[in-house]
């Protein structure tokens, strides 16, 4: 599997920030990137991590599997996540939830027809005092109203 040259360089300098032996620890940061590029974790791009790490595909997949950032289907090209742990349903996080499964006419981890937007319910983003919390992509939005992500949904529909 190939990736472009800025990722193929990005991954380089990743593994070769580890020592050998250790070149594990590279292990999320590499899928974080690849996902980024490629769309999602697919099985071909599992056995490539395994080589370029150096260790067996089912190690990779258990991480796939254990981490809710890493997605093994398409996402959209804003993927939205809303937080519903406890300090955001303090703050009307289920709320705000269930405000933009209607406004995107989305469920959990479903994309739109067009691919554009993808919606996810996550558990924390370590957002705790600035509750409610979203995140767009590697975007993070604070004090969430529901006026305030319809203005992001918006400014995102005019970016499409």
């Amino acid at each position: 599997m190939t990736f472009s040259a800025k990722l193929e360089a990005k991954l380089e300098k990743l593994l070769n920030s580890y020592p050998p032996g250790r070149r594990k620890s590279a292990l999320i940061p590499m899928l974080m990137f690849t996902q980024d590029e490629v769309g999602s974790i697919t099985p071909e791009l599992v056995q490539e991590v395994a080589k370029r790490i150096g260790i067996p595909p089912v190690q990779v997949d258990e991480v796939v599997t254990y981490y809710s950032m890493l997605h093994k289907k398409p996402m959209g090209k804003y993927h939205v996540q809303v937080c519903t742990n406890i300090s955001c349903l303090l703050w009307d996080g289920d709320q705000l939830w269930e405000h933009a499964c209607k406004k995107l006419g989305l469920g959990h981890k479903e994309v739109s027809a067009d691919g554009q937007i993808s919606l996810e319910e996550v558990e924390c983003m370590g957002a705790c005092s600035w509750a409610p919390a979203v995140q767009v992509n590697y975007d993070f939005h604070h004090h969430v109203t529901k006026e305030k992500f319809d203005q992001i949904i918006d400014s995102l529909k005019k970016l499409q």
